[in-house]
């Protein structure tokens, strides 16, 4: 009897311990068990820079931070005197190049083209009798009357009677043809050039409105009202919310299932965890001497992280650059 007790003593102790060690086996697996991986990201947009070519002062803003605008809403003016006072100055440029080129195609005025038909017809006169009296000497010199030196004096001044006649006439066709060719080619050349002076500074002036480049939010403005701003210096940015993705940094041994084209489920917290499906679409290494891990120490090798970028399939609503996405393996 009391042989049979210790065997059943023994029996339950054995079953107690084989009961023992499945239990710390069970714990001990779902103790051990990894936790599933999380990778976490965030979400990005296309972000534009509002900038002028023209330096001046922000004389207004028509926008405020959050709000919604679409492509060529007008987001501030910049007040520049110095592109107004050049606009004048080239202006008066263009209307003295106006006024040349005009005076050249219209040739001489009539007054001035009457009193060169008087002088060339006084010089006809003049020569006519000064002719007359050479004529005279011309007989006389024959017969032998007068002396050789009153022939050459009247000669001489018949002579600079045709010259001065020749000259009263070139005056005159001059005076009735107007300006040369190349005079007018020249005076209409400064009139274009001094028009594309003009639509140089005009060009600048159409600058100082600047307006956005995309539909989208205004996400920040940069200068306050008065503030001198540079060429190139931003005074606003343009959130672009229909170009939204998902932007993940993996290291490559994680990079499984993340492959271009791949499709994932992101979850985003922000939006009371919504899950949407993303497309891969870029996968890129990061520079490493910010994301290089040595792990060669472990028997493993060196992992590189990779920046990886997803896009919703479809649109998002609330979605906003900056909301944490995350992706559970």
């Amino acid at each position: 009897m009391e042989k049979q007790k210790k065997s059943y003593n023994l029996a339950v102790g054995v079953a107690a311990l084989v009961l023992i060690i499945l239990a710390i086996g069970v714990v001990g697996y779902f103790v051990s068990k990894p936790a599933p991986l999380i990778i976490q990201g965030e979400a990005e947009a296309s972000e534009y820079r509002v900038s002028g070519k023209v330096p001046g002062r922000v004389e207004a803003f028509y926008v405020k931070e959050g709000q919604m605008v679409h492509q060529g809403d007008t987001i501030a003016l910049i007040d520049s005197p110095e592109v107004r006072a050049k606009l004048a100055q080239a202006t008066a440029a263009m209307n003295a190049a106006t006024a040349q080129s005009r005076k050249a195609q219209n040739g001489a005025r009539q007054e001035e083209i009457a009193g060169a038909y008087e002088l060339y017809q006084q010089a006809l006169v003049q020569e006519d009798v000064m002719k007359k009296s050479f004529d005279r000497v011309q007989r006389l010199f024959d017969e032998k009357v007068i002396a050789a030196q009153k022939y050459d004096e009247t000669k001489a001044r018949y002579d600079v009677a045709c010259a001065q006649t020749k000259a009263a006439k070139s005056r005159y066709d001059m005076a009735v043809s107007g300006a040369r060719y190349e005079d007018k080619a020249a005076a209409q050349a400064l009139v274009d050039q001094a028009s594309g002076a003009v639509a140089e500074v005009e060009s600048y002036l159409s600058e100082l409105y600047l307006t956005s480049p995309a539909d989208g939010i205004i996400s920040a403005t940069f200068p306050k009202v008065g503030e001198l701003v540079g060429t190139g210096s931003p005074v606003a940015s343009v959130t672009d919310l229909a170009d939204v993705w998902f932007t993940f940094n993996i290291r490559e041994d994680y990079l499984h299932g993340m492959q271009q084209g791949d499709k994932v489920e992101v979850m985003i917290p922000a939006l009371d965890g919504k899950t949407v499906t993303a497309t891969v679409n870029y996968i890129a290494v990061r520079e490493s001497y910010a994301t290089w891990k040595a792990s060669k120490a472990t028997g493993m090798y060196d992992a590189k992280t990779f920046e990886v970028r997803a896009v919703p399939d479809r649109s998002v609503e609330g979605l906003r650059p900056g909301m944490s996405a995350i992706v559970k393996e």
